[in-house]
């Protein structure tokens, strides 16, 4: 028994110590990160630039950061942050990822009968992968199974984005081995969905819509948007007005 008791004693000793340890060397809370990390979306995507929607969120309450960079969460985050801030809100352009590629089972073919993890990051590490074309989509859903929001969809091999589900968190992006996916502002109709730096009549070989290289869609715009360089055209958004006229100036329909 007394035993026992000595240990119980103890215990209590250092419970105690334990407790008065805690309130003496706590660290306050600061409640307005804390209000701020309740308001954001909390999938801690990164799309923001900083590592996590907490860190986000001190970075706010400290006037280290700006509202409104936080796609997943949208207007309704803007305007959750800046009440909180006491600041106006700012406008924000909603953005979604784009597969910058067509290469489809319909478009181009493969190059080995591949029988590996069913991935695209372990299929990238066999020679590129088994498509033709060493840029395209490998169809092996990675993307997919990455998505908070479950807006990418495989169809014919080919990853498919449903925008109205996407919110921009580029969690995609960063899965994607082959960096065919780009988040860009959502009220453009037009992109080069084409990652092919080879010449164009290597590019014809492999896939059916890939870009030549052409300059065709270069020449046809009047406010200089487009650019060929290393055999692939690249739109600058700050440019485009959305005409569209360099869609049907695509002798392969490389832009849609």
């Amino acid at each position: 028994m007394i035993g026992i008791i000595i240990v119980i004693c103890i215990a209590l000793i250092a419970g105690l110590i334990l407790s008065i340890s805690g309130l003496i060397f706590a660290v306050p809370k600061d409640e307005k990160v804390e209000e701020l990390t309740e308001v954001l979306p909390g999938i801690n995507c990164g799309a923001c630039g900083y590592s996590g929607c907490a860190a986000y969120a001190k970075a706010l309450a400290n006037n280290e950061a700006e509202n409104g960079i936080c796609p997943p969460g949208g207007e309704d985050t803007v305007l959750a942050v800046a009440e909180i801030l006491g600041q106006a809100a700012n406008t924000m352009e909603r953005k979604v990822a784009v597969i910058k590629c067509q290469g489809h089972t319909e478009n181009t073919g493969t190059k080995m009968d591949y029988r590996g993890i069913n991935s695209c990051q372990a299929a990238s590490l066999f020679y590129g992968g088994d498509r033709l074309c060493q840029y395209s989509c490998l169809g092996k859903g990675d993307c997919q199974d990455v998505c908070p929001e479950n807006a990418i969809t495989m169809v014919n091999g080919l990853a498919t984005v449903v925008q109205e589900l996407c919110t921009g968190c580029t969690i995609c992006v960063k899965t994607c081995p082959k960096s065919i996916i780009e988040i860009l502002p959502e009220k453009f109709n037009q992109h080069v969905r084409c990652k092919n730096i080879d010449k164009g009549a290597q590019t014809r070989k492999v896939c059916k819509t890939g870009c030549l290289g052409c300059m065709k869609c270069q020449k046809i715009c009047e406010l200089d948007a487009i650019t060929v360089k290393n055999f692939v055209a690249s739109i600058d958004y700050e440019k485009c007005t959305n005409c569209s006229d360099c869609i049907p100036a695509c002798p392969v329909n490389s832009i849609a």
